[in-house]
């Protein structure tokens, strides 16, 4: 209404024009000059006019006060092809890349004039063609010349990505835009390089979980058998799959790489040409292809593809943009919105939402030229971008024309109904949350609707193979209008838990996935611009909170119980599950211990034949010889000895079984030995926690008796033995003192004590005599003299 009246107003002030000007010299002309004046000042004033209904263009002229010339230094980029791209940073919304016969990049939303963007001589890049561009976390990658290379604009310098072997085309990968999360950095930092047409059977594809600074090659399952060209490979973190866009035939499908999508196929879509693909922001499984006859859109990451068609109002005039006669000059989205800008010097809008999607066209404008192009500068905000080069500087201005979509949906000759949501808004927005094994998460979302209209409010998980969820909508009170408040109550859990679902639909349980929840209006209008999808990231794996504690009291004595098997009931400790300073549970899982001083004086009770496996065990002499040394046993590498899929054989029944918990009453037994033990414990089941649990701790042993090396029996006969004979020698021994022949023995003894005591006395005065002459000097027996 405003900008019928603001339209109103201007004309009333032409028509008044020529009257005023008809009073002073306008007067002495004819009367047809006059009309033909007046004509040509309504039409001065009515083009202006129709160029406001769009838009108001506005140009960026900055730091040319001064006659101060810069130069261009290094190689001067630039972008081979008929269409433009604007790709503004998914997260640092100020941060854009403008491709076109000249490439610019800025950070402050093309608010100065600027360079053309160019690349140091140093790099030595050959050929600066752009071919295409990825902002990945912090950094900008480029592939120029076939090679990648890397622009950290918060340092502003440039390397070349290593590992890269071959030649490439173009770069993939994904931003996750919520911050304090180590997964939304994994999410960043994954990019691939490919090279655009080339046979899959035969291509080269390199990845990095190094933002860019480092590739490796990666091998796609069964790619040697895959008959077709490469139309791009990416890795779609809203369905937890690395999908491989084939061409065929002119058919386009896509490929997976997990199970349960990597059976088979997607359905199959025309490919008339080379498409480029668009992930739409948010991992919310939006893709969009498009070429310059062509527009394709996709909800759930390439499983279903298709066109996009031409509305006005509720009527479908074109199915597609090709029957439309459509050329598509670029494009820009952002994570609800479309908008197209064709050669035809025509303006297209549209929402991403979950029907059908489709677009409408605004008003005819004179806003195209090889240059232009466009980018959302915020929801509802469109912004026309146009580089004009200055003859006087190298640097170049640029035309601004912004666009008010919720205004110009208001123009009647559109059709477009009215907005029929007051209010949509949940508490889970902008925020990511974790769903770890067997856990659960509740969410709610609050509606109003406008008077007199209904809502069909939408529930939608982009990986329904790993998430599942129940909605509850019920009336919740009234505004102070009298509307009508709903609420909507969202219960999730793992898909695999709801037991509603068949095993080859689920992803597997062991494999950690993520999903993205929305939550929207079935029936929303196109004029709801500010009522914007409710969407947040659950993660299905392992929350970073968690932490296990080791509860332990441990001894080797029992009141009157010296059985070491029976001591073992002593040896006992709890696993307990902590999130962040709350006490969850005790775990009952399978885990294992490794004492990490090397001390093995302990063993185990259960061997593999008793611990009923049907296949031979892990244990840690097969994953220290493995995996290179200790402490890699964990639930990623674990195969329990009891899964009916382990084929490998049972070779060694008596081996020991060193897996503790879980569905066996293993213990570990100590030997005699007093002392503290410091234990590795990993949780390897992989079916409790998507996280590595692990931790050290140490026990103290004490109490333990000491070997004994002669048995209780032995030293219990000679024991009575002694005291037989004790008693018996006190016994027999008063007795033969009184007999002859102790008489004799008395005298022998008698006479040879008398016999020792003469020999002692003789040699006393000997040894006397020797000694009594002083040191010195003494005359020797041969007549001479010795010294002492």
């Amino acid at each position: 209404m405003r900008m019928r009246r603001l339209q109103s107003a201007r004309t009333r002030i032409v028509q008044r024009l020529p009257v005023a000007v008809e009073g002073q010299w306008w007067r002495r002309k004819p009367k047809s000059m006059l009309m033909l004046m007046l004509v040509a000042a309504v039409t001065m004033w009515l083009r202006p006019l129709v160029t406001a209904q769009l838009c108001r263009a506005r140009t960026v002229r900055t730091g040319k006060v001064f006659n101060v010339t810069q130069d261009v230094q290094g190689d001067r980029l630039y972008f081979q092809s008929t269409t433009t791209r604007l790709i503004k940073h998914p997260c640092e919304k100020n941060i854009a890349l403008y491709l076109g016969k000249q490439v610019f990049f800025t950070r402050d939303n093309f608010e100065t004039s600027l360079l053309p963007f160019t690349i140091p001589t140093s790099m030595q890049v050959g050929v600066p063609e752009v071919t295409s561009a990825h902002f990945a976390g912090s950094l900008l990658l480029l592939v120029v010349d076939q090679k990648v290379y890397i622009y950290d604009y918060e340092n502003n310098s440039w390397s070349m990505s290593l590992g890269i072997k071959h030649p490439v085309t173009h770069v993939s990968g994904d931003n996750c835009c919520y911050t304090g999360s180590l997964f939304c950095v994994d999410v960043s930092n994954l990019v691939f390089a490919y090279f655009r047409g080339d046979q899959v059977s035969q291509t080269y594809i390199y990845y990095s979980n190094t933002g860019g600074f480092s590739f490796w090659k990666y091998h796609y399952d069964r790619q040697a058998e895959i008959v077709g060209s490469l139309g791009g490979i990416f890795h779609f973190f809203s369905l937890s799959q690395v999908a491989m866009l084939v061409v065929n035939q002119r058919k386009g499908m896509f490929k997976y790489s997990d199970h349960p999508l990597n059976r088979s196929f997607g359905l199959s879509f025309d490919y008339n040409g080379t498409l480029d693909i668009l992930i739409a922001p948010g991992q919310r499984g939006i893709l969009l292809l498009w070429f310059e006859n062509s527009l394709l859109f996709s909800h759930n990451a390439g499983q279903l593809v298709d066109t996009v068609r031409v509305k006005k109002g509720e009527q479908t005039l074109f199915s597609s943009i090709f029957e439309a006669k459509i050329t598509i000059h670029s494009i820009a989205v952002n994570e609800n919105e479309l908008a197209v800008i064709t050669r035809e010097d025509n303006l297209y809008y549209g929402n991403l939402g979950i029907v059908p999607s489709s677009i409408i066209k605004f008003a005819d404008q004179y806003i195209w030229s090889e240059e232009v192009a466009l980018m959302f500068r915020s929801p509802g905000t469109l912004e026309i971008l146009t580089p004009l080069r200055d003859t006087a500087f190298p640097a170049f201005d640029f035309q601004k024309c912004l666009v008010n979509i919720q205004a110009l949906l208001m123009d009647p000759e559109l059709h477009v109904g009215k907005c029929n949501v007051e209010f949509l808004t949940g508490e889970f927005i902008y925020r990511m949350y974790t769903i770890d094994m067997h856990s659960q998460l509740e969410l709610t979302a609050s509606l109003i609707s406008q008077p007199g209209t209904s809502l069909i409010p939408l529930v939608m998980v982009s990986n329904p193979h790993s998430l599942g969820f129940q909605a509850t909508f019920y009336e919740n009170g009234y505004t102070s209008d009298g509307n009508t408040k709903y609420k909507l109550d969202i219960f999730l859990k793992q898909q695999q838990h709801w037991g509603r679902t068949d095993s080859n639909f689920t992803s597997s349980l062991k494999r950690a996935t993520m999903s993205t929840l929305t939550v929207d209006i079935a029936n929303k209008e196109i004029s709801c611009v500010d009522i914007k999808p409710l969407s947040t990231l659950i993660s299905v794996g392992c929350d970073l909170d968690k932490k296990i504690v080791i509860q332990n009291k441990v001894s080797a004595c029992s009141t009157g119980i010296l059985d070491p098997l029976t001591l073992q009931d002593n040896y006992s400790f709890i696993i307990e599950k902590w999130r962040k300073d709350s006490f969850q549970e005790v775990i009952d899982a399978e885990f294992v211990l490794l004492e990490v001083n090397g001390q093995f004086s302990y063993s185990y009770s259960l061997t593999a034949q008793s611990a009923m496996c049907t296949s031979q065990p892990q244990n840690w002499s097969t994953m220290i010889k493995e995996f290179g040394g200790p402490f890699f046993w964990n639930r990623e590498n674990y195969v329990s000895c009891h899964d009916p899929n382990n084929n490998a054989p049972l070779r060694w029944p008596d081996v020991q079984y060193q897996i503790l918990g879980g569905r066996t009453a293993n213990q570990i037994i100590f030997g005699h030995n007093n002392g503290f033990y410091v234990f590795y414990i990993s949780i390897v089941d992989p079916y409790y926690s998507y996280c590595q649990l692990e931790t050290i701790f140490s026990i103290y042993v004490y109490g333990a008796f000491p070997v004994q090396l002669v048995s209780a029996g032995v030293v219990i006969l000679l024991i009575i033995s002694s005291i037989l004979g004790s008693v018996w020698l006190a016994y027999k021994t008063p007795k033969l003192l009184r007999t002859a022949r102790s008489l004799r023995i008395k005298t022998f003894a008698a006479q040879l004590c008398r016999r020792c005591k003469t020999v002692c006395q003789f040699r006393a005065p000997a040894t006397a005599r020797a000694g009594t002459e002083p040191l010195g000097r003494h005359r020797t027996p041969h007549g001479g003299r010795s010294d002492h």
